[in-house]
């Protein structure tokens, strides 16, 4: 069994990402292949899974939780309570660039290619000690 974290999982369309402990690409998860209430699959829980291989590329199965995300509730401004429905996508360092360049190309597209580093660096460190990216 591998382990890694959950990164992305969207219920209503039963499938999400996890990000292994062992570096490498994303894995593809589907809701039928987990082994808890779909409700337990938030960004940031720890799972432990089977790798295989899917039409697209890595896909795990057998997906069970080991330590839930931890809560970022509990009435602390800026933060809304457990009880609230909130959905915040963790992405991982490559997703985070990917979405970051786009933006920034779409928005001025007369950045240079330096300046698009230096503001994907900056924005990067932000995003690393808020955690809002993928270890």
């Amino acid at each position: 069994m591998a382990l890694g974290k959950v990164v992305r999982f969207d219920d209503v369309r039963g499938y999400g990402f996890i990000v292994p402990d062992d570096g490498g690409e994303d894995i593809f998860m589907h809701a039928n292949d987990l082994q808890n209430d779909k409700a337990m699959y938030r960004p940031g829980t720890i799972v432990e899974f089977e790798l295989g291989h899917g039409d697209r590329g890595p896909k795990a199965s057998m997906v069970s939780v080991v330590e839930a995300a931890p809560s970022r509730g509990g009435g602390q401004a800026g933060y809304p309570g457990d009880d609230e429905d909130v959905l915040c996508d963790v992405l991982s360092a490559r997703e985070f660039r990917q979405e970051m360049t786009e933006t920034l190309l779409e928005s001025v597209p007369t950045l240079t290619a330096a300046q698009i580093v230096q503001i994907r660096q900056a924005v990067a460190r932000v995003a690393r000690d808020h955690h809002w990216l993928a270890n």
